[in-house]
């Protein structure tokens, strides 16, 4: 879980780098997304490219193009501000995702939950102090990529009722590459090598976050992955100070800490909730 805190943040970082030399963020994502893309193509072909089937496409289609307005967002935002402040709003992403299945999918949302999520965007308020400091673009754009990641979260969370990991990150890419390319192609400018090298290190860096984010809700509780995924804060911060010498203010690790605790709160009690509906529908509980 730790390698993909560290990946994470190192994508992160690689983006502000990347718009420190004037590389437009539709041609980073198609970059990330081609380069990961060919990755992910060698492990299916490893495992038998035969397993990679679906019935549910149209919705692999919604997804692609909800993940794409998320990295296109989220890719931008960390031009804008310090990589610290974009990675702390960024978890507002599973508040997104807990309001977006009480909407939309029909799911039972209560009181405590509803309340973390409240808190949650109080988290925000904290870091982005409207009023008493400037509200910039790239606050916006980072709420909005974690919007787009919310949604994005909860389309994955339903194809998994069918579908395993490798297939849903596989058909995701197999679809974004195209969509990525249209809008890369109408800003597109030919880099140096130096910049090239850096622009196909994200497609592995990006594979390896969520390859091993993946494997970690495989084998542990959500909620320690959860926990643990705050991690991505000090590392980010860190490689924030280190590369670009940046330092985020007190208000950022408050509101961040809010944020977290909300998000954190929701999904404990999500996994709570699931398990006594397990139990409940346990034939020997009955009656």
């Amino acid at each position: 879980m730790l390698v993909s805190c560290v990946a994470l943040s190192l994508l992160a970082a690689l983006g502000r780098l990347l718009g420190q030399y004037d590389v437009n963020s539709f041609q980073t994502v198609f970059c990330r997304v081609l380069f990961a893309f060919l990755i992910l193509l060698v492990l299916v072909l490893r495992s038998g490219i035969g397993t990679i089937a679906t019935t549910q496409f149209k919705t692999y289609v919604f997804r692609a193009v909800v993940g794409i307005i998320a990295m296109w967002a989220w890719f931008f935002a960390v031009t804008l501000i310090p990589i610290g402040e974009q990675t702390a709003l960024s978890f507002l992403a599973p508040l997104f995702t807990t309001m977006g299945a009480a909407l939309f999918l029909g799911e039972t949302v209560r009181l405590r939950r509803w309340l973390a999520i409240m808190i949650g965007f109080i988290g925000a308020f904290i870091i982005l102090r409207p009023g008493i400091t400037e509200v910039s673009l790239g606050h916006i754009v980072a709420i909005g990529s974690a919007l787009a990641m919310g949604c994005s979260m909860l389309v994955v969370k339903h194809l998994t009722r069918k579908d395993d990991p490798l297939v849903i990150v596989f058909i995701s890419h197999l679809i974004m590459v195209p969509l990525a390319l249209l809008p890369a192609l109408y800003v597109w400018e030919w880099p140096e090598m130096k910049v090239w090298l850096i622009l196909a290190v994200t497609g592995p860096v990006a594979v390896i976050g969520h390859v091993t984010l993946t494997r970690a809700y495989k084998l542990a509780d959500a909620s320690f992955v959860a926990g643990v995924d705050y991690a991505r804060l000090p590392f980010a911060m860190l490689f924030g100070w280190i590369l670009f010498g940046e330092l985020s203010d007190i208000w950022t690790w408050v509101g961040a800490s809010i944020i977290f605790g909300s998000s954190f709160y929701v999904i404990r009690r999500e996994m709570s909730e699931r398990k006594v509906t397990a139990r409940e529908t346990l034939p020997g509980d009955r009656g």
